[in-house]
């Protein structure tokens, strides 16, 4: 039986990134770089996607940058207390073997006061760049969606 629901989550895995792209520098790999679509005069812009590091070493995650904001943060979300913090990191890890989630609620990237509007809208796509410290920098097509992707929501529900 377990066999059968190992074999079943296989075939219906590919269906949850259907539409997922995925890059690749060095030994990480970089999956479905994306952002949800935001109202016009909104000061700021996340940007999510995930990272797996395939190789036997750690590398780490600088910054990133985009041209359509002038400025981009690493932030993550902390309780302290009873509240759920956003504050800005200086880098993130990613251990040899592991996969860093960036998500609603977990680690992201903040475009502060985007100047290129127009690439913010349901369907399009804006470049963002990855700054890595050993595997050097990578550019991603980030995708504008309306809803978050279905993994990433059950990413999220599941931590």
């Amino acid at each position: 039986m377990f066999k059968k629901l190992i074999v079943l989550a296989a075939l219906l895995l590919p269906a949850c990134f259907a539409h997922a792209h995925e890059y690749k520098v060095g030994a990480l790999e970089i999956a479905h770089p994306w952002s949800q679509e935001l109202p016009p005069n909104a000061p700021t812009v996340a940007a999510y996607f995930i990272i797996h590091n395939t190789g036997k070493t750690a590398d780490r995650l600088l910054g990133v940058d985009s041209p359509i904001a002038p400025e981009a943060q690493l932030h993550e979300h902390v309780m302290q207390g009873d509240l759920m913090k956003m504050q800005q990191v200086p880098g993130v890890d990613i251990a040899p073997g592991g996969t860093v989630t960036f998500a609603p609620m977990a680690y992201h990237v903040m475009l502060l006061n985007p100047t290129d509007r127009s690439q913010l809208s349901d369907g399009k796509r804006f470049p963002m760049t990855l700054h890595f410290d050993k595997a050097g920098d990578v550019t991603v097509e980030v995708a504008v969606q309306k809803k978050p992707p279905e993994a990433t929501q059950a990413h999220v529900h599941a931590q």
